[in-house]
């Protein structure tokens, strides 16, 4: 079976995850020709590492035109919304699918109604990871059946909250609600935070039918995410605590495997 191509956008802590799954032998059915990020020293670490365990060189690129000139089949987006948009379209446009992290980007719905109209038009495909939640399947699935109601509740500590317009000093001493509303209005308030409800509204009900809600506790450590939907017949909820981000790598990498793999979970 001949290898299919990646391309990564993107070389921090996620990336260096998925370069370990790689080079441990979990990918197997790819090889990466091409690395991008702002950071040119975080791509040539990362091409370092992934080409002590292929034959090929894995290409360090300055613009995003050099990493699709590569004509990956595949690119791997795990930097920021902004970044999945700048590369998005170009990518699809080629007919390369993407797998990506930052589902916030979609919030846009203009963005969203692009990415659809390419890829019916080329045949690419986005692959969206589940990162830091799961139940994806169950939340489409209870949607189908009829009009439901979701939410999502996030539990985070403070100093994630630091560079943020909700942030205040006292946080660090006392339990806050800092976020009551919808899925829309949490990315355009937190676009690199609540990429997690953006995914959940797309898989059931939209982004403004979304209700998101976020408190904020004292020397809390990680994030905890309970995402619930319910109609007539169903009631689902999905409970998911985190202590890192790592387990967003991880579902790219289960992502890449279910591409390949001749039994899909989904």
């Amino acid at each position: 079976m001949e290898k299919k191509k990646l391309a990564i956008v993107g070389c921090g802590k996620l990336a260096n995850i998925i370069a370990g799954a790689y080079n441990d032998g979990l990918l197997s059915n790819y090889q990466f020709t091409a690395a991008y990020s702002r950071s040119k020293e975080s791509a040539q670490n990362f091409a370092d590492k992934i080409s002590s365990s292929q034959q090929n060189s894995c290409k360090v690129c300055s613009e995003p035109e050099e990493m699709l000139n590569t004509q990956p089949d595949i690119i791997i987006e795990a930097a920021n919304p902004q970044a999945f948009k700048e590369i998005a379209l170009p990518a699809l446009e080629k007919g390369i699918s993407v797998v990506t992290l930052s589902i916030g980007a979609f919030a846009d719905e203009e963005f969203l109604e692009k990415t659809k109209a390419i890829c019916l038009r080329t045949g690419a495909k986005i692959y969206i990871a589940s990162g830091a939640i799961g139940g994806f399947d169950v939340l489409k699935t209870a949607n189908l059946m009829g009009s439901s109601k979701a939410s999502i509740h996030t539990t985070k500590g403070p100093n994630s909250l630091k560079k943020t317009s909700v942030y205040q000093e006292d946080m660090q001493e006392k339990e806050r609600k800092v976020f009551d509303g919808n899925a829309k209005e949490a990315i355009a308030l937190f676009p690199t935070k609540v990429n997690v409800a953006v995914a959940a509204s797309l898989a059931s009900v939209g982004p403004e039918k979304m209700d998101v809600s976020i408190t904020s506790v004292p020397d809390y450590v990680g994030d905890e995410h309970r995402i619930e939907i319910e109609n007539e017949q169903v009631k689902a909820v999905i409970d998911v605590y985190s202590k890192t981000s790592e387990i967003a790598a991880w579902s790219v990498v289960h992502s890449l495997r279910n591409i390949v793999s001749p039994i899909v979970f989904h």
